[in-house]
C-alpha cells in the first residue's frame, strides 16, 4: 500500500523563517515517518501565488496536493497540520479532508499544536526553553494571531497555563481578543517595566516582523514604547522550538496508531 504524509501549514513568504519553521517541522516528520513519502502544502493561497510570481516556487494547497495523492495512487495518507490552533484555517482543511475521505483506504487529519488539555501542557513546557531570564517587573508578551472563530479561548487558556507555570506571561492577538489594549492596560496594573516582545505564532512572518517588532506607530513595540515600557524583541516562531517540532510529530504518530480506528481529528 503506498503511503504519503502531508505536512500542510498556513505558508509564509519569508525565507529565512520559513526554512527555520516550516521546513524544520516537515523534515523532523519526514524522517520519523519514513515509511511515508513527504509531501507539503499551504492553505494560504496568496502566499502561494507570491511565492510563484517572485520566487518560482511552487508550492499546492491541500486540494491540490489530495489531487495529486489520489492521481498517483496513494491508499493511506496522513495530513499532519501545522496550525496552532482548531481555528478557522484549520476548520477549513478539516472540512476539505472529510469531503476526500472516500477516494483514500485511510486519510486522517492530525490536530493542531493546541488541541486537548495535555497539548497545551506540554507546548508550554516547550514555551519554557525560549522564555527569557527576566527580572522582577519585567515580563513576556507573546502576540497570536488571533480568530474571532470559538476556538479563540485558546489564547486565554495557554496565558493562563503560562503563568500557572510561574513564567509572568500575557497573550495579545493581532485579530480578536484580546489586544494589545487589553495586554496594555494590564502590564499597567501589575507594574511591569520591561516587556519581551515574542510571536506566539509558528513562523516570525510578517506579522511578527511588522505588526509586532515594526517602527510604525501602530506596531506593538511602537505602542508599548509609547507607553513607557522598555521593549526587548525575539523574533523566533514557535516552529523553531525543537520541542515543538517534536509535538507536531507526536500527533502525526498518533493519527497512524489509530488510522483504523478513529474519524477525524486525531
Amino acid at each position: 500500500m503506498k503511503k504519503a504524509v502531508l505536512v500542510v501549514s498556513f505558508g509564509t513568504s519569508y525565507k529565512e523563517t520559513r526554512e527555520k519553521t516550516i521546513e524544520a517541522c516537515e523534515k523532523k516528520i519526514s524522517n520519523e515517518l519514513k515509511e511515508y513519502d513527504f509531501y507539503r502544502a499551504y492553505t494560504s493561497n496568496m502566499i502561494i501565488r507570491k511565492l510563484k510570481n517572485r520566487d518560482g516556487i511552487i508550492i499546492e494547497n491541500p486540494i491540490q496536493a489530495l489531487d495529486r495523492l489520489y492521481e498517483e495512487g496513494y491508499e493511506e495518507v496522513i495530513v499532519q497540520t501545522l496550525h496552532i490552533i482548531c481555528g478557522e484555517e484549520f476548520n477549513k482543511l478539516k472540512e476539505q479532508i472529510d469531503s476526500y475521505k472516500p477516494k483514500f483506504k485511510n486519510l486522517v487529519l492530525g490536530r493542531p499544536l493546541l488541541t486537548y488539555i495535555d497539548d497545551y501542557k506540554e507546548a508550554v513546557s516547550a514555551i519554557e526553553d525560549q522564555i527569557p531570564a527576566m527580572n522582577e517587573n519585567e515580563a513576556v508578551v507573546f502576540m497570536g494571531h488571533g480568530t474571532f472563530h470559538e476556538s479563540h479561548s485558546a489564547y486565554p487558556a495557554i496565558e493562563y497555563m503560562l503563568r500557572d507555570h510561574g513564567i509572568n506571561a500575557y497573550v495579545g492577538t493581532v485579530e480578536g481578543y484580546p489586544e494589545i489594549d487589553n495586554v496594555v492596560k494590564k502590564l499597567k496594573e501589575d507594574s511591569v517595566k520591561t516587556v519581551n516582545l515574542m510571536p506566539l505564532m509558528l513562523v516570525a512572518g510578517d506579522h511578527a516582523i511588522n505588526d509586532m517588532a515594526g517602527d510604525d506607530e501602530d506596531s506593538w513595540k511602537s505602542i508599548l514604547e509609547s507607553q513607557g515600557f522598555d521593549i526587548k524583541v525575539h523574533l523566533q516562531g514557535l516552529g523553531e522550538n525543537a520541542k515543538i517540532q517534536d509535538k507536531f510529530v507526536k500527533h502525526a504518530y498518533d493519527c497512524i496508531e489509530k488510522a483504523n480506528e478513529l474519524e477525524g481529528i486525531c
